[in-house]
C-alpha cells in the first residue's frame, strides 16, 4: 500500500509532541506517533479491530538533517502488516 495524497496532507502537519494521535480519513482509520518536534514518524493505517489495535499496514518515517536542522531527506518506509 502506498500513501496517498490526501493522508500526506495529514502527515506533513506539525502535532503536539510525543503523542499517539488517532485520526479517520475516508474508509482508513490513522494512528500515529510523533517526535520530540512533533512530526509524525510511526503510522498504523487500516482499520480498529474490538480491542482498539489498527489492523492494516504500519510505516516509518525516515528523516534526514543536516548540522543546523534543515531536512535534507523525508520519505516513508512500509514495514509490513501491522
Amino acid at each position: 500500500m502506498k500513501l496517498g495524497k490526501q493522508i500526506m496532507k495529514i502527515l506533513n502537519r506539525t502535532y503536539e509532541a510525543d503523542a499517539m494521535i488517532e485520526k479517520q480519513m475516508g474508509r482508513y482509520d490513522l494512528q500515529f506517533k510523533t517526535d520530540a518536534i512533533g512530526r509524525p514518524v510511526l503510522l498504523f493505517l487500516g482499520e480498529f479491530n474490538e480491542q482498539g489495535m489498527i489492523k492494516g499496514d504500519r510505516f516509518v518515517r525516515r528523516i534526514v538533517t543536516d548540522a543546523e536542522g534543515k531536512v535534507i531527506k523525508d520519505h516513508w518506509d512500509n514495514k509490513g502488516a501491522a
